[in-house]
């Protein structure tokens, strides 16, 4: 970079960019050859890119008399009109901005660019018009104008698929994520172990070309309370012989304690624990901030991150018990521009709000992957018992499609005197890989508590070897099977359905902009909206209906589960509370359950959760029509497809001549229709989530008070006491607890049912109103723009020189 590049981001206001040309190695030559596909990767975020390309644009035509070599290179496209004619129309300052557009002397980037980053530059070129119609919009308060300017702002959205990556410590979860988006030193992995309670989370850095990683903290609050259940754990272990899961959670807290706080620990009070002196390296935490960490390149951001994710012996002080969550940010990959990778714990985390956070990401996972040895594929018990725990978090209580079960090392064992040439290695290789797939499969049939949640197509297995897709030693890299997850994550991407749901509702809002100006059509406009009104209490009548019979249905299943519940209760909870173990080795267990509110998570990853047992008849009551209601897979949509029901037949409307007149506010209001129930989809999608979990949290709620008690018993015969305290609540309560959980989640589905009628009835409303009542009077002229959004529609429909089928 030179000074002249340096002046030019400073002059023009623009120097947050600075960084990003100097890594670029943009001087002043390249500078003014910038093109649109350059600018789009240097500038990803819309508003100092259109800034930048205006300043570009100006400087260029200063230069060009003294210059001739310098070309417009930035210049856009305007598509073809259709044969129209531009005769009569306006020659006004509207049209001399949308000039910029054109370029008689340039073809289009779309004729030699793949596919997707086409449609990159296409959608770049449709967010920079509307842009500039945004601006062109009158300031004046009024409701059309502030329509308008919402609408537009509406149409950013941010799609974004999570994968969750689950497995054992030594599974190869590092090495897999690293290999697959080519990054090979991304996440740490090796002989330093690693801390699973710290969630990371890896995604695309749109902002700059620096890897970041952003570094969330539990609260002092938090933290002062596991301070206090750790050292309790630990005077009270020192009573009695602990079992081999009390003495791992024994070590555990010893080396937590160590890593942060050095050798004298044991000797200070919680409240001495707590000093700030302890934190003054991280004031963050004691400030409830986050901490960011930069690098140019992966070795240099892991080699400060380290201290927050990973435990060893190289540096006196370890942070990583503090750390709540970890959001690493690459630049450069396309892989995860709409997707996030994380690497998640096993089951949950006894830390509530590191639980609480593992929950949500769990729920939010599109696809998840469970990663284990090729060795014990199926028989690894920690892999399995991961999919058994976190099934109901991913399915009914989340919106997970698809499970890869990801079998790594499949390269190891695979060297043998019987084997001697490479040959027959790789031979032995894909023979053992299919073995693998066909265990795994069977496991998996057997799982009857997974598949109320999946059907058998949402299994995938995989085997990988992350080791020969990066050496070639033996295998073919399609081979390793590495290839596909990367397809995979390109296919989640999508960036099709985002670039389409951009351009069609920018065609229509410019639809609406347009007609807006035309004064024809008085008495037409007052007919279609008498007809709008008829249609609309007619489909709304179509959703009511619907919906009204699902919560019936669910109502007389939640009735079976209650009366099942009330008698199998005293069954469930004797599981529970009064296993198979020695009562001297219980005791800890059962005091760890109620310190933690009915949840504990034993050393070999099974999660005990006396909450979830209480509701396991209520949830098991409604699993089956929850899936089918609230489908994760397939394409019916959520609430029974209710949805499809709702149409104003506004699209059907566009092809009769009666409606000529009013066409453009037609094509508007059928986009809207369009994006209105994809907006109501995602909040039945979320709002499902708490539904179905609240069958479960309405009963923690409820045994809150009977935790808070139990916690309080002590000494000898406290376990005996603990017991009966848990049986007399439960016993007495019952009656009224598992009822109160089928009303609270009856309730809730009433309310979504309510706010899906108001959001379609106000939204459509508001949008028939405005279009169909107002004049645009002030209303800029934007015929051009529409006819270059409506040619960008055509081309991303594959038919350039046919009509929209919603024009």
């Amino acid at each position: 970079m030179d000074d002249f590049v340096r002046d030019k981001l400073t002059e023009w206001d623009l120097s947050e960019l600075i960084e990003t040309f100097k890594a670029q190695g943009i001087d002043r030559e390249s500078f003014y050859f910038l093109d649109h596909q350059d600018i789009a990767v240097l500038i990803p975020t819309v508003g100092p890119r259109s800034k930048f390309k205006k300043r570009l644009k100006s400087l260029k035509k200063e230069q060009k008399p003294g210059n001739p070599e310098v070309v417009d290179s930035s210049a856009q496209v305007c598509p073809s009109t259709s044969g129209k004619s531009n005769k009569g129309k306006r020659r006004s300052d509207l049209q001399g901005e949308s000039s910029q557009w054109r370029s008689p002397t340039r073809k289009p980037r779309l004729d030699t660019k793949p596919a997707s980053f086409q449609e990159e530059i296409l959608l770049s070129d449709v967010k920079n018009i509307m842009s500039v119609v945004h601006q062109k919009i009158p300031q004046q308060d009024n409701k059309l104008n502030n329509f308008l300017r919402r609408k537009i702002d509406d149409l950013e959205t941010d799609k974004r698929e999570v994968v969750g990556v689950f497995g054992k410590t030594g599974a190869g979860k590092s090495y897999l994520i690293n290999t697959v988006i080519g990054e090979s030193n991304l996440l740490p992995s090796g002989s330093i172990s690693a801390c699973t309670s710290v969630m990371i989370k890896v995604e695309a850095n749109m902002q700059n070309l620096k890897y970041e990683a952003d570094i969330e903290f539990i609260t002092k609050e938090e933290w002062k309370d596991e301070l206090w259940f750790s050292k309790n754990f630990l005077r009270d272990s020192a009573d009695h012989k602990m079992n081999e899961d009390e003495e791992k959670d024994r070590k555990d807290i010893v080396e937590k304690l160590s890593v942060l706080y050095g050798e004298d620990w044991d000797k200070k009070s919680p409240e001495d624990l707590m000093d700030d002196k302890y934190f003054k390296e991280i004031p963050e935490f004691l400030n409830s901030d986050r901490k960011m960490l930069t690098g140019k390149t992966t070795e240099a951001l892991s080699a400060k991150l380290v201290l927050y994710t990973k435990n060893g012996s190289k540096v006196k002080r370890w942070y990583w018990p503090l750390v709540k969550c970890v959001t690493i940010r690459v630049p450069n990959n396309d892989l995860l521009k709409h997707v996030t990778l994380v690497d998640l714990p096993g089951n949950g985390d006894r830390n509530k709000s590191r639980d609480k956070m593992w929950k949500a990401v769990v729920g939010s996972c599109s696809t998840v992957w469970i990663v284990t040895d090729i060795n014990r594929a199926a028989t690894e018990p920690e892999a399995w018992e991961i999919l058994k725990s976190a099934c109901r978090f991913m399915g009914n209580a989340g919106q997970c499609r698809q499970i890869h079960f990801i079998c790594t090392k499949s390269d190891e064992s695979s060297k043998s005197p019987d084997r001697p040439s490479p040959t027959d290695i790789r031979d032995f290789i894909l023979e053992r890989n299919v073995d693998a797939k066909k265990e795994v499969i069977e496991e998996f049939s057997k799982l009857n508590k997974v598949k109320k949640h999946f059907s058998d197509g949402s299994l995938k297995v995989f085997t990988v070897s992350s080791f020969e897709f990066l050496s070639k030693t033996v295998l073919e890299p399609k081979e390793t099977e590495i290839p596909e997850l990367q397809e995979f994550l390109k296919g989640l991407n999508d960036c099709h359905s985002v670039t389409l749901n951009y351009v069609k509702g920018a065609l229509g809002i410019l639809s609406q902009i347009q007609g807006a100006r035309l004064r024809d059509g008085a008495d037409i406009k007052t007919a279609v909206c008498t007809d709008f009104g008829q249609k609309m209490k007619d489909a709304l009548d179509k959703v009511r209906k619907s919906m009204e019979e699902t919560h019936q249905a669910f109502e007389e299943c939640l009735s079976e589960g209650v009366e099942k519940s009330k008698s199998s209760c005293g069954k469930n909870l004797k599981s529970v509370i009064h296993p198979n173990i020695p009562g001297n080795e219980f005791h800890r267990t059962l005091k760890s359950i109620v310190q933690h509110d009915g949840t504990y998570k034993t050393r070999k990853g099974k999660q005990i959760n006396l909450n979830m047992k209480l509701s396991s008849c209520l949830t098991e009551s409604i699993d089956e029509k929850f899936k089918k209601t609230f489908p994760n897979e397939g394409e019916c949509g959520q609430f029974n497809g209710v949805l499809n029901l709702f149409s104003l037949d506004t699209e059907m409307m566009t092809k009769e001549k009666k409606y000529k007149d009013v066409k453009l506010q037609l094509i508007f209001l059928s986009t809207e229709e369009d994006k209105i129930k994809t907006k109501l989809n995602k909040i039945i999608r979320n709002r499902k989530k708490m539904i179905y979990s609240s069958l479960t949290t309405t009963i923690e709620t409820t045994m809150q008070e009977c935790y808070d008690v139990a916690k309080q018993k002590k000494g000898p015969g406290s376990l005996k006491d603990m017991r009966d305290t848990i049986n007399d609540y439960v016993l007495g309560s019952k009656d009224v607890m598992f009822q109160t959980a089928k009303d609270d989640m009856l309730n809730q589905l009433r309310a979504l049912m309510r706010e899906i009628l108001e959001v379609l009835e106000k939204t459509m409303q508001e949008s028939i109103d405005l279009s169909l009542k107002t004049d645009g009077v002030s209303i800029p002229d934007v015929e051009i723009e529409l006819e270059m959004v409506k040619n960008h529609y055509k081309e991303l429909m594959g038919s350039p020189d046919e009509e929209p089928l919603i024009w």
